[in-house]
């Protein structure tokens, strides 16, 4: 049975085929400088919204002290400085 110990492997090649096209197909259908996977990152370069065109630093700083993003010393002190 010199001959079928190469053929027990030539199962695989098919499959690998396949994948490779998948992986192919699957680029070619999200575009051109889509990510391989999961989503694309906001394109503000965070997670939070950018500030409106009329928004006063004062609601920018309440905003950021609303989500978090600031402590209430943080958000205290900043306050006194815009004063």
């Amino acid at each position: 049975m010199p001959g079928t110990y190469g053929m027990t492997w030539m199962w695989i090649f098919p499959f690998l085929f396949l994948a490779a096209l998948l992986l192919l197909f699957s680029g070619l259908l999200r575009g051109p400088g889509a990510p391989f996977c999961g989503p694309r990152p906001p394109e503000n370069g965070g997670g939070s919204r950018p500030e409106a065109p009329g928004e006063s630093p004062k609601e920018i700083l309440d905003r950021r002290y609303a989500k978090g993003e600031i402590t209430r010393e943080q958000y205290l002190a900043m306050r006194k400085d815009m004063e």
